[in-house]
């Protein structure tokens, strides 16, 4: 967003004009040089891909996510949260991401905000409608074993502004659990096959798709590939 429509968004929130054209043209090199500065942060989130997510206090909650991201220090991403691809989109929340590594440092009492990519990625959840097919491979395959936080502090997209504490999200984590309704949205959305991408995944990443059951309670601490035993892959053998 440069500055005239910056202000033009402000505007709509009051009924004085902040800042009128000819100012604005006066001004124009000086403005552009602080937008610069000014909306840097907003700049860095240049990475964009799709979710479902589901309430973790109740996983029959299921809300069509979009994701735009940035790298920040440590190697952790953070990403604004919207309803839709389009320019009126709602901010439903926040997400952070982490490395396997990272998350395995925290402390019981953090880990339990904390859920797992692996079903997402392998079950075809997750989608980068702007990426090409190796792109998208490339970064699923990098996103497979990650941890995301997640809060959507908009928590019922269909009210008019943010109605009600935010939700603390989860993911899908095993077959069955998903609103099919939900996926054959998204999926008529961008043009894609859930099933077809699940196929293709476990094919090229090589592990079957994990089977994990839905959180117990909100202090459920998450697993990515088992229900129990080592929580480890169990390779595709086609």
């Amino acid at each position: 967003m440069n500055r005239r429509e910056l202000f033009g968004a402000l505007g709509a929130l009051s009924t004085t004009a902040m800042l009128n054209q000819s100012q604005a043209a006066d001004h124009h090199h000086h403005g552009e040089m602080k937008d610069k500065t000014m909306m840097a942060p907003l700049g860095n989130h240049h990475l964009h891909f799709c979710g479902i997510h589901c309430a973790k206090k109740d996983p029959r909650i299921q809300i069509i996510t979009q994701h735009y991201c940035g790298g920040v220090a440590g190697g952790m991403h953070q990403c604004l949260l919207y309803s839709s691809a389009e320019k009126d989109a709602k901010l439903l929340g926040v997400e952070y991401i982490v490395s396997d590594e990272v998350y395995r440092s925290l402390p019981d009492v953090e880990k339990r905000y904390w859920h797992p990519h692996t079903y997402e990625v392998l079950g075809g959840g997750l989608i980068a409608p702007g990426m090409d097919d190796e792109e998208e491979m490339t970064f699923m395959k990098g996103l497979l074993t990650t941890w995301g936080k997640t809060w959507h502090t908009w928590p019922d997209p269909t009210t008019p502004v943010p109605m009600g504490e935010p939700l603390l999200m989860w993911s899908l984590t095993g077959d069955g659990q998903e609103d099919k309704a939900v996926i054959a949205q998204r999926d008529q959305q961008f043009g894609v096959n859930s099933a077809e991408i699940r196929k293709t995944r476990i094919e090229t990443i090589g592990y079957d798709i994990p089977a994990v059951p839905g959180p117990k309670d909100i202090d459920t601490i998450g697993r990515q590939w088992t229900a129990s035993g080592e929580d480890q892959p169990t390779k595709f053998k086609g």
